[in-house]
């Protein structure tokens, strides 16, 4: 095992990987096009730094004018390549397998998402994969997946424009924790939440000495993970286009998902609901 650990290490050294394009109604929008690519595709490796937001110094991002539209409740997927001349899939061409660690999401609302830069306050997390209780990690599931991360953009959140941050996390101590993220800009259409969670800033939501962060994966082999940052926004919290009204909630939704009385679990917890006798779209709900 001592013999091993050098090569581990070095290869961990070289996982390189790159936020390339984005890919919406199964249509790759182009490599750079609404992405802020780097032209080298190293790690941030200073979770204090302003470029933890969406990359930067000493990595130089390129400029996008492109943003692209996307409809609220819709995924989206990340396609990640080892360099931006990548052409392939294969497990190689996404970055080493060797690169163990969790992916994330996060949004941030912004007047203009083509200037922008992401720094400060904001952002609010959308999706994140650790290590499953088999052992397997987040990046070796985006590995095995032809470099593809699927996103869900909420269907709550207001419209407008938005960043977009991806990430993937390689887990190794800090220093040495490394952190490949690009932004891309989007304008979210077809709701009419008027809300987010709460939120956290880049620079500011991890901290060197997070579990998540200051953590050394490989020996010996760890059997529990806490991926860095705040929770994934639930669908209770996130899915603000609900108004409170004396201990009910309305809840806006296509009337031909419900029966005329049923129960359903939002976000993890269990709401009971009627229709109104005009068979609205909107529906009263009331905690059970």
């Amino acid at each position: 095992m001592k013999v091993l650990a050098p090569l581990v290490l070095a290869s961990a050294a070289s996982a390189h990987t790159i936020f390339s394009s984005l890919k919406v109604n199964g249509v790759n929008q182009g490599l750079g096009e609404g992405v802020r690519v780097p032209t080298y595709n190293g790690p941030i490796e200073d979770v204090t730094s302003v470029s933890i937001a969406c990359n930067g110094s000493p990595n130089t991002v390129g400029s996008t004018s492109k943003v692209i539209t996307v409809q609220a409740g819709t995924n989206v997927t990340v396609i990640w390549r080892y360099m931006l001349s990548t052409t392939g899939d294969s497990p190689a061409d996404v970055m080493d397998s060797t690169h163990k660690g969790p992916t994330i999401a996060y949004l941030k609302k912004v007047d203009n998402a083509a200037t922008d830069s992401g720094v400060g306050n904001g952002w609010f997390k959308v999706q994140q994969d650790g290590m499953d209780s088999s052992g397997v990690w987040g990046t070796e599931r985006v590995i095995n997946g032809k470099g593809r991360q699927s996103i869900k953009i909420p269907e709550c959140i207001a419209p407008g424009q938005y960043l977009l941050r991806a990430e993937m996390h390689s887990a190794g101590n800090y220093p040495g924790a490394q952190f490949y993220m690009e932004c891309a800009q989007l304008n979210v259409v077809g709701e009419t939440g008027a809300k987010t969670s709460s939120t956290v800033s880049f620079p500011g939501a991890y901290s060197g000495s997070d579990p998540g962060v200051k953590i050394y994966i490989y020996l010996p082999p760890v059997t529990s993970y806490t991926v860095p940052g705040p929770d994934v926004c639930s669908l209770a919290k996130c899915l603000t286009a609900y108004e409170w009204e004396s201990g009910s909630i309305l809840v806006r939704r296509r009337r031909a998902l419900f029966a005329s009385s049923c129960v359903h679990n939002l976000g993890g917890i269990t709401w009971s609901s009627k229709r109104d006798s005009s068979h609205s779209a909107l529906y009263p709900y009331s905690c059970t």
